[in-house]
């Protein structure tokens, strides 16, 4: 195991939580947090309302200061305000202290459920961005129908400059190594045909640098090659990812459905269905597989950010906990500064 530098001699990898982030704060998140600290190897900090938190912790027999601590933050971040301005307003809101936490070593790790741009703004302001690195990414797997295969970036940037399409790629490279186990990723880029002159103008340009990057890239691959197994990192914008992850994990839902309403007439085999997609069908298992195999990961801030969905319940939230204390023992940030010194040092960022 790589050990991270703020990480306890307990091995315990301490996460901080912003317990006030997210549809269904604080009742879910803090009942995530009583399911992750059932495994001995974390210890998670509750930052939030102090009286708000302990009662909600009293219900679970969980008293303040066990495995679960909490930390107190009177502001709270509103879903109207907007992120840049509110972070800068609002010094003691809970996403803000838990960043502070992870910059001053207090904590090994961010958790929120609330405002992803509010999350990223605190992590860049008060931890820093790796160098070589200017604005953050988000990595995830795809989880059933493409195991070995990873996006970036799904929602982080919208518009994007060519070099950053260089950053995702190394990014996902290191992701691909440490959640996926294979040695040489092969990197693709997400466009609109396969040809090198297919694509927006930041595209064609970062075309020309990955080629150039001594990473393993093979091309362009179009929509119809994401789930084939082509490529091991898919490398896009966040706008582009983030629409397709989302379209992606919706198909399992509607497929139940449309599959229910073609049964109605055979009443044996519709009670059936339930049962298929539930235990079987793959789509219905993306969110869950992501979020425990380092998905939702902030690359590119100087420490471990786990975003996650703001309608997290309860088990999200756990496996967020989960997946940020494995970025943290798979020492991620080391593995990434370690990829970009290279790059670095050949001129090629």
């Amino acid at each position: 195991m790589i050990r991270n530098k703020n990480m306890a001699q307990n091995d315990r990898v301490k996460v901080a939580v912003d317990a006030m982030g997210g549809d269904y704060a604080p009742d879910e998140i803090v009942k995530g947090a009583v399911l992750a600290a059932q495994k001995d190897d974390v210890e998670i900090f509750l930052v939030g309302s102090t009286n708000i938190l302990e009662k909600e912790l009293a219900k679970y027999k969980f008293a303040n200061g066990s495995s679960i601590h909490v930390v107190e933050a009177s502001e709270v971040i509103k879903e109207d305000e907007p992120p840049i301005d509110v972070v800068r307003r609002k010094p003691n809101c809970s996403v803000v202290v838990a960043a502070k936490m992870v910059k001053s070593g207090e904590a090994d790790a961010l958790v929120s459920a609330g405002s992803s741009a509010a999350a990223a703004i605190s992590a860049i302001q008060f931890m820093g961005m790796v160098d070589g690195v200017y604005r953050p990414a988000i990595v995830g797997s795809l989880g059933s129908f493409a195991p070995n295969t990873v996006m970036v970036d799904l929602g982080a940037n919208v518009d994007c400059k060519p070099h950053q399409f260089l950053t995702f790629a190394i990014a996902g490279s290191v992701y691909a190594k440490k959640f996926l186990n294979i040695t040489d990723p092969k990197i693709a880029l997400l466009s609109t045909g396969s040809e090198e002159n297919k694509g927006s103008e930041a595209v064609r340009e970062a075309y020309s640098l990955l080629k150039n990057s001594g990473l393993n890239f093979i091309g362009n691959i179009e929509g119809n090659d994401v789930l084939s197994g082509k490529a091991n990192v898919i490398v896009c914008d966040g706008f582009v990812g983030n629409v397709l992850l989302k379209f992606y994990e919706s198909i399992g839902g509607y497929a139940k459905d449309w599959t229910e309403r073609k049964l109605k007439k055979y009443p044996p085999l519709g009670a059936l269905v339930k049962l298929l997609f539930n235990g079987l069908f793959p789509t219905t298992k993306i969110s869950s597989e992501t979020e425990k195999r380092g998905g939702g990961i902030l690359w590119g801030v100087d420490g471990v950010v786990r975003i996650a969905h703001g309608a997290s319940r309860a088990p999200n939230i756990a496996n967020a906990i989960e997946s940020a204390k494995e970025a943290v023992k798979a020492g991620v940030i080391e593995s990434l500064k370690s990829e970009l010194t290279k790059f670095n040092q050949g001129g090629k960022l």
